[in-house]
């Protein structure tokens, strides 16, 4: 494919933080009472934090204002992002860094289009907070995925159109926004299964050949 642009999104991409989330999760979770395991926290793969509440709360057996909603949100995040202070340059694997350097060095311009509002605090942990070209995130959308909208501004700040650039997914809800938002996409774990998906791949590395 030869396209100037790449978007990638974080989680389970870059790196990773699902234990982070999970953990989070699953202190507030039990904070109020609600059961929360693996399967639940696989279903907030991709979604916003007051999506993913919406989850957590259908077991939940009571009535909650939207300001107690939102009071639930602020305390997971507050959690998550003291486990975040724990990631350190150690949390980029080498294979993910040495493909990333060699995109760059072909000519591509490299975006990161996440959902989440602390992409750029967990990019500063791993060793990239000035790496990329442009950083869409949870701090500039109003819809998130599977919403093309934080795919759409990322390639807005890198000044190219869909059609010239790559997303980089490892949820299906990525997948399906980038497809709807018309820019080809590249699929590991989950999202390579996706029947949106345009290249599946096994390895992140696996991008170079295409």
């Amino acid at each position: 494919m030869n396209c100037k642009g790449i978007i990638f999104d974080l989680d389970g991409v870059i790196c990773s933080t699902d234990k982070y989330h999970y953990l989070a999760w699953k202190q507030m979770a039990d904070s109020i009472g609600v059961y929360f395991d693996e399967n639940i926290n696989n279903r907030l793969r991709g979604v916003s934090r007051m999506e993913s509440l919406e989850i957590i709360l259908e077991k939940y057996n009571g009535n909650l204002s939207q300001e107690e909603k939102q009071e639930l949100a602020e305390k997971k995040n507050e959690i998550y992002r003291e486990l975040l202070k724990q990631m350190t340059t150690k949390d980029l694997t080498k294979e993910v860094k040495e493909t990333l350097d060699k995109l760059r060095g072909s000519g591509k311009k490299l975006a990161i289009g996440s959902s989440s509002k602390n992409a750029k605090f967990i990019l500063r942990q791993i060793g990239l907070g000035d790496y990329f070209d442009a950083v869409s995130d949870g701090t500039n959308i109003t819809k998130s995925k599977p919403a093309p909208e934080v795919f759409i501004k990322a390639a807005e700040y890198l000044a190219l159109n869909s059609e010239e650039c790559l997303v980089v997914e490892d949820a299906k809800a990525g997948i399906i926004a980038a497809h709807d938002g018309g820019f080809k996409s590249a699929g590991i774990g989950e999202a390579a299964v996706s029947e949106f998906v345009t290249y599946p791949l096994e390895t992140f590395s696996d991008l170079l050949k295409i």
